[in-house]
């Protein structure tokens, strides 16, 4: 019986008749018709559709410049180019953008795959400009260098001038003024070249000025008194006197302090003389400092380091010979601080069991 029904209920289900009315298709003829949808319109960039179309627009004409840079350099017979000639390029150091504010320029966000990839595209338009600028092709460079620019921060000439040494300044009095630093210890050092007094500058006219004019030799200068010798010596060298030798000084003032009284100690004198040493010019300067903090260690290695920027400052000659005994840099070992529940910075206290 109900093998029946189910047979009897799928006849069912399926219908012979049309359930919706019948339609004469020349009454349709006259309806009017909804209007077609507009057709899209077409993107700007061919690379809309990747999500990133700012950011492979700019890589897209990176990419084309440097091929069309490489050619015109081919054509100019400029690349390939050797090793060694690649090697003595004079450098360039480009300041790119950072992520963050390449980013926020092309309004897209940048993974470090993409921000590689791009500054990667930089680099070889930049060694394209070196080489271009190198060869005399002032317009090429130029277009390149505006290119280049767009990417470049602005603040470029402060971070290349990070590190660098600045040039020391002369006063009115042909004096120089630099700073010394040593531990905890700074030393503001003023180097002055030697003056000479109007009487020794009238005794070396009058000498050159002498040995400048020929005489006869009826004519010589009489001998000045004899020089005493040796007692019981008649002839022989012994017999001569010693010539007066005028031996150079310089004078070093330290917190208006001659240098032998305020550094007792033969070591911290023999430091700050040493630049003198080196350089040959013991008797040709003389220095005034004031230092501060510290002990007399760190003040003596401060004094030297301020003498010898001063003395190649004014002697450029001289600092590769500076430069080559380490006197130009900073020591940059500092005392270790004091660490807590110990006497010192390592030194531990006395155990005791009770």
């Amino acid at each position: 019986m109900n093998i029946a029904k189910q047979m009897a209920g799928g006849a069912l289900r399926f219908r012979t008749y049309a359930t919706a009315a019948y339609v004469p298709p020349a009454s349709v003829e006259s309806m009017q018709r909804a209007r077609p949808p507009p057709p899209k319109p077409k993107p700007e960039s061919p690379t809309f559709y990747t999500g990133r179309a700012a950011y492979y627009d700019q890589l897209l004409a990176l990419e084309n410049a440097a091929k069309q840079t490489r050619s015109v350099l081919q054509q100019l017979q400029l690349l390939p180019l050797p090793r060694f000639a690649q090697q003595n390029l004079p450098p360039l150091r480009p300041v790119w953008k950072n992520k963050v504010d390449l980013a926020e320029l092309m309004d897209a966000k940048l993974t470090t795959s993409r921000y590689r990839r791009f500054v990667s595209q930089l680099n070889q338009l930049n060694e394209y400009r070196r080489l271009a600028e190198v060869a005399g092709h002032a317009e090429l460079a130029q277009r390149l260098q505006t290119v280049l620019d767009m990417f470049e921060r602005e603040n470029k000439d402060a971070i290349l001038a990070r590190g660098k040494a600045k040039p020391v300044k002369f006063d009115e009095y042909g004096r120089t003024y630099t700073i010394g630093r040593r531990k905890e210890s700074t030393a503001r050092v003023w180097v002055i070249k030697v003056q000479t007094s109007e009487g020794e500058q009238a005794q070396a006219a009058s000498s050159s000025a002498a040995s400048s004019e020929t005489q006869a030799p009826s004519e010589a200068p009489l001998p000045s008194a004899p020089a005493t010798g040796i007692p019981g010596f008649e002839s022989g060298p012994l017999s001569v006197g010693p010539t007066q030798i005028e031996v150079p000084t310089t004078n070093i003032l330290v917190n208006n302090i001659p240098l032998a009284d305020y550094f007792p100690n033969l070591s911290d004198r023999e430091r700050i003389v040493r630049p003198f040493r080196v350089a040959g010019l013991i008797g040709a300067f003389n220095v005034f400092a004031l230092v501060r903090g510290g002990g007399s260690t760190g003040q003596s290695g401060a004094l030297a380091l301020g003498i010898a920027k001063g003395l190649a400052a004014h002697v450029p000659e001289v600092e590769p010979l500076l430069r080559k005994a380490k006197m130009l840099k900073r020591d940059p070992r500092m005392v270790e601080r004091k660490k807590t529940g110990r006497a010192k910075a390592r030194k531990a206290y006395t155990w005791v069991k009770r």
